[in-house]
């Protein structure tokens, strides 16, 4: 059986690990148990998160254990890595909802059946730490020098760093340690950005119990140009349907620039590699089919097939003239809205096209709101009855953001 390590590899997921030779021959020798940790500071993930999960998919199937971690605990203190500013404290019941919420997403690539994976919240052990206990144990192993040289922290000291968020390092580090010895857990995984907390840990582990721990992070989901991925002009692609339709998340990948298609293929999908570098070397209009292929495997994973071949089906009918447009997303709006006409700065605020008027009138200025492709000129057009055909009328903001509007 390929050792999972070299899966990970030949893929481009990994980005630095301690021990490289050491993790891969753990990897094949033996099942693994393995963690990698999510503060729930909202009520869904994302994109960047959705990189992890396969990554976790990938290292179940070869036969190793997942571990998720909630930050339960850490997230009542906020992790400063790449965060120019403090983030908001959540409450415990926000922290548990939106830990709820998590699980339902990861079920879809995760099997936590009989134990295969096992999902815990670090608030279990976190929230019932002694201060001075806690320094004298875990805080004597950590040199301040040292953790102020770490990139989480060197980008915020010109902004200050609270000394709230300066105890995140020990209390991550001090998570692998509870779950070393909880579950006998070896490998600690998680993004490029995390790479200074995971070392926090592994040496941690090897001083207090002498024993042999191992980090691995991964690159993080960027664009050929160096850009994270995952946001647009509305905000982040969420792996939640009511905060992205399954239609936009598709959408989203079938619009990636030609130059990532290969790598989110191998990154976000479970194709083979030889059929991903086929893909990967179409070139012109024909790489528009990989394109293709990329939404329709991603939105299958994290949505299922039914809706990933509902949001195929309605991106198609969008460019094919006279195909059924039921899949395309949809809002309704009452016919009394419209006795006396709206005008469209309303009708774009009322759709949830736009946040506010003036975000309506740039984008009309621009030239880039259509109603059933012809382009909108004027911010004073008024819309009435008269103008919806069948009691459907198209909207389109941009190259690819279509909107019917359904009259009831």
């Amino acid at each position: 059986m390929t050792n999972v390590y070299d899966v990970l590899k030949e893929r481009g997921f990994i980005e630095q690990a301690t021990h490289e030779e050491e993790i891969r021959e753990l990897l094949g020798k033996e099942s693994v148990t393995f963690y990698i940790g999510f503060d729930p500071t909202a009520d869904s993930l994302h994109v960047g998160h959705f990189l992890q999960m396969v990554v976790m998919a990938h290292m179940q199937k070869a036969g190793h254990r997942p571990i998720v971690l909630i930050g339960g605990g850490t997230s009542m203190v906020g992790d400063p890595s790449g965060k120019t500013e403090m983030r908001k404290m959540l409450t415990l019941e926000e922290i548990q909802y939106n830990s709820e919420r998590f699980k339902a997403q990861f079920s879809r690539l995760i099997d936590f059946d009989n134990g295969r994976a096992i999902m815990v919240n670090n608030a279990d052990w976190l929230a019932e730490l002694k201060y001075i206990p806690f320094l004298r144990e875990i805080g004597k192993h950590f040199s301040v020098n040292r953790m102020l040289t770490a990139e989480c922290y060197k980008g915020r000291l010109e902004k200050g760093l609270s000394f709230l968020e300066f105890n995140y390092m020990l209390m991550q580090s001090y998570d692998f340690l509870e779950l070393y010895r909880r579950y006998n857990c070896k490998l600690q995984m998680g993004g490029s950005d995390q790479w200074s907390n995971i070392l926090g840990g592994v040496e941690l582990i090897r001083r207090v119990e002498r024993a042999s721990a191992y980090g691995l992070t991964f690159k993080l989901l960027t664009t050929s140009e160096g850009k994270k991925m995952g946001k647009t002009e509305s905000g982040a692609v969420w792996l939640d349907p009511e905060k992205t339709s399954p239609y936009d998340f598709y959408q989203y990948w079938r619009n990636v620039d030609d130059r990532d298609v290969e790598k989110c293929l191998a990154l976000l999908t479970f194709l083979p590699m030889d059929e991903i570098k086929k893909l990967g070397s179409l070139e012109g209009a024909e790489i528009n089919r990989a394109k293709e292929i990329l939404a329709f495997e991603v939105t299958k994973l994290v949505h299922g097939e039914e809706e990933a071949k509902k949001a195929q089906k309605a991106a198609k009918a969008l460019f094919a003239n006279g195909a059924d447009l039921d899949s395309v997303p949809a809002t309704e709006i009452p016919r009394t809205k419209l006795k006396d006409g709206m005008g469209i700065l309303d009708l774009l605020i009322h759709v949830g096209l736009t946040s506010s008027k003036s975000e309506g009138r740039r984008l009309i200025q621009q030239g880039g709101l259509y109603i059933e492709d012809e382009r909108v000129d004027s911010i004073d057009l008024n819309i009435e009855e008269k103008d919806f055909r069948d009691n459907k009328l198209m909207l389109r903001k941009g190259k690819k953001t279509y909107l019917l509007i359904k009259l009831v």
